[in-house]
């Protein structure tokens, strides 16, 4: 029941935040709007991949930008103590935010499904179903490597570099601004480090296969290991 409390008040501190308005709504929606007329004029056959490559955006903004500085917010200053003075558990808020977070993605995934057959013509992924299930691994493995960011880097300006040190390559090597073979041979497999070139082979039709799957997974169980030695080390500082 505490924990459902602490969820319903994050997702309303949420809704009233600047910092997720931006990162997963604004921004993500209009390089969805801007590009998606872009990519359709020039290459008509994008349209059968336009969903895909606008949501890999969208996430990457909203984990890699949008939850760290929350984070850092909270477990690295005063914040935290307040909690272990109630007898919070420090894992609580992380929670509270992951899955806040995780919802206001999926929103705003669904508002690109919504919205690009209409405006674009873009074709909707085949199988509903084995498309969700993959968005939402690929979610929450890019909000896991975000909860590491937030919870290890105490410095704004740091986390703000690290922050695009993630955001931009995801971009750029995933393979949805154009195809990941037209890059040299090492930033492909550079590209492959990334979950979202993961993440783009798995939304695709028929890509709920193991070999787009056990990658986002491997991620996904190291950082949630990662997370709870941080969480550790953070309630003993």
């Amino acid at each position: 029941m505490r924990f459902l409390y602490g969820l319903v008040l994050q997702w309303k501190l949420d809704i009233r935040s600047k910092n997720l308005l931006i990162t997963c709504y604004i921004v993500p929606l209009l390089f969805f709007l801007l590009m998606g007329g872009i990519f359709t004029s020039i290459m008509p056959q994008m349209k059968d991949t336009l969903i895909q490559q606008m949501i890999i955006m969208g996430v990457s903004m909203g984990a890699f930008i949008g939850l760290p500085p929350s984070l850092a917010e909270t477990y690295g200053s005063d914040v935290k103590k307040i909690y272990i003075a109630n007898g919070v558990p420090l894992y609580m808020p992380l929670a509270s935010m992951f899955i806040s977070a995780l919802l206001h993605i999926i929103i705003m995934c669904c508002i690109i499904m919504i919205i690009a057959p209409i405006i674009f013509d873009a074709a909707l992924p085949s199988n509903i179903l084995n498309f969700f299930t993959g968005l939402i691994l690929y979610i929450s493995t890019s909000l896991s490597i975000a909860c590491i960011l937030g919870l290890a880097v105490k410095s704004q300006s740091k986390l703000t570099m690290v922050q695009q040190m993630l955001f931009l390559p995801s971009i750029m090597l995933s393979g949805i601004m154009f195809p990941a073979s037209m890059l040299p041979d090492p930033l492909e497999k550079a590209g492959k480090l990334f979950p979202s070139t993961w993440g783009f082979n798995l939304l695709m039709d028929n890509g709920m296969q193991f070999q787009n799957l056990w990658y986002l997974l491997l991620v996904f169980v190291i950082a949630v290991a990662v997370i709870s030695i941080l969480i550790k080390r953070t309630r003993c500082t």
